[in-house]
């Protein structure tokens, strides 16, 4: 049977709810040493689960950013470590929150809405905004190596930055939202409430129900201990 299949790809409902609970729990329980342990789990857990790659990008970062505010924390309370562990607590949560999400793939996101019969209007509008985010980065990477191709100029030049950057990126997102348009409307997408297949569905799997078990089990024992 495909439930008791493993596989590395997330179930994308699964994913999202993770990205909640995380989040939210890790904001009920920052100030608890036990919390900090169960992120390092959570963290081993995540790349047991084919995160592997989200979280390494986040994890420098996180550390970065959780490191600074802890410090500020730390020393404007008077040197109260609560607060510091507090701070890095909740800055590990949210980075940790992000990484379940980044795992998911757009398309995976935009099947498994439309197999629970998501209204299309939603579904489809969170299949543009996933896809719209990489594309938008790759656009704005283009337009600066342009720049430099050039010659322009510093961006930071408010002259620069309004000529030889807003004006192609601006005249670019038009380009793209065309031709996106008219790509759902050749694909069939409909917002009428007319009837619709799903082709490829995604199947909910053991390593699923291992995956958000392993998750609220570890939260249980943050909590218990």
């Amino acid at each position: 049977m495909s439930f008791f299949r493993y596989k590395r790809n997330l179930y994308p409902l699964f994913a999202v709810f993770s990205c909640l609970f995380i989040l939210v729990f890790g904001f009920i329980m920052a100030k608890k040493i036990e919390f900090t342990y169960y992120l390092c789990g959570l963290f081993v857990w995540l790349i047991l689960f084919g995160c592997a790659k989200a979280c390494l990008k986040v994890l420098p970062i996180a550390v970065l950013i959780g490191g600074i505010f802890s410090c500020i924390s730390y020393f404007s309370s008077g040197g109260d470590f609560n607060a510091a562990l507090a701070m890095i607590n909740r800055f590990g949560a949210l980075f940790l929150a992000l990484v379940p999400g980044m795992s998911v793939e757009p398309v995976a996101m935009t099947r498994n809405l439309s197999q629970i019969k998501t209204p299309r209007a939603l579904t489809l509008g969170m299949l543009i905004v996933m896809s719209f985010i990489p594309v938008l980065k790759s656009e704005v990477r283009r337009v600066r190596e342009a720049m430099k191709t050039r010659g322009a100029g510093s961006v930071m030049n408010p002259k620069i930055m309004y000529r030889a950057f807003l004006i192609p990126m601006v005249t670019r997102i038009v380009d793209i939202s065309d031709t996106l348009a008219l790509s759902i409307e050749t694909r069939g997408f409909v917002l009428d409430g007319s009837a619709y297949t799903v082709y490829k569905k995604e199947p909910i799997c053991m390593s699923d129900a291992v995956y958000i078990a392993g998750i609220l089990a570890g939260a249980g024992l943050a909590v218990i201990l």
